[in-house]
């Protein structure tokens, strides 16, 4: 059974529809109202998910204050340059494939809940949808064909970019950039991978004020999530709550020169995840 993992109000909650149901409530106890627990046990979740049919809901997704599905990350790894429609806005030959995927780091810090107000501090400032993966079973040297057993679940995240204090320095600032307050809301839900025929296909967009700047599928990546998730455990241990933020296609406003205003609507969708919104301040 496929299980939708919320934080309502900081509250691990369990969707169904438009039901809440409070995991602490609905585990009879098993789990208590931490997110970053329900997510390292998210094994536990299918089962729980299966129960809930026929049980009160503790409450309504519509108007529900969500925060981010995965709150306290220990680590937020990110992957430049993974969408071959991408590397090509950038200037990358077609033939020039990398031998290794490009990493840096978002400080957990910018993690935020998905109508998280973007706080532009330049006129350069960009979006870049994402699929967001959550480790859920940690572990060293994982193999290519075990990887998907190892994740909790994917959401979609905005990997919001400050492309002027990016290139401040050089080599650029990956990491700086892309870790202001506000600069990572992830969300709504924590989406199980059963819940998609294929999660190595999975389609997302993201609109500005209504007009599509991305559309791409993700089996577009150079390097899939399980290559990723491989790679990334050959150099160190994966905890469970990790997430892996594994890049975006072509049409982020650093290749066209528009970028986010205030007063923008930045909409980005995920099939079979959701939709998160965040507006520009």
């Amino acid at each position: 059974m496929t299980f939708r993992l919320a934080s309502v109000s900081g509250r691990a909650t369990l969707v169904d529809g438009d039901a809440l149901h409070d995991l602490e409530g609905c585990s009879g106890g098993a789990f208590g109202p931490d997110p970053m627990a329900a997510v390292a046990g998210h094994v536990r979740l299918h089962e729980i998910a299966a129960g809930l049919a026929g049980r009160e809901p503790t409450g309504a997704l519509a108007g529900a204050a969500l925060d981010a599905p995965v709150p306290r990350p220990t680590n937020v790894f990110a992957i430049g340059l993974n969408y071959r429609s991408h590397a090509a806005e950038a200037g990358m030959a077609h033939d020039t494939t990398p031998d290794v995927p490009l990493v840096f780091t978002k400080f957990p810090s910018c993690i935020s809940a998905p109508d998280t107000d973007v706080a532009l501090e330049s006129d350069t400032v960009d979006h870049e949808v994402e699929l967001v993966v959550a480790i859920g079973t940690g572990g060293k040297d994982i193999a290519e064909g075990d990887a998907w057993d190892h994740v909790a679940g994917v959401t979609i995240g905005q990997d919001i970019s400050d492309r002027a204090l990016q290139f401040a320095a050089t080599p650029p600032h990956f990491d700086l950039a892309k870790s202001r307050d506000t600069y990572g809301p992830i969300g709504p839900v924590l989406v199980s991978t059963d819940a998609f025929d294929d999660p190595d296909d999975l389609t997302l967009t993201c609109d500005v004020d209504g007009e599509r700047r991305q559309h791409a599928s993700t089996r577009d990546m150079i390097f899939p999530v399980p290559a990723l998730i491989a790679y990334l455990s050959s150099i160190l241990t994966l905890s469970p709550g990790d997430l892996i933020f594994t890049g975006t296609p072509a049409g982020v406003g650093m290749a066209t020169g528009r970028y986010l205003v205030p007063g923008a609507v930045i909409t980005s969708t995920i099939d079979g995840v959701g939709t998160i919104t965040n507006r520009c301040t």
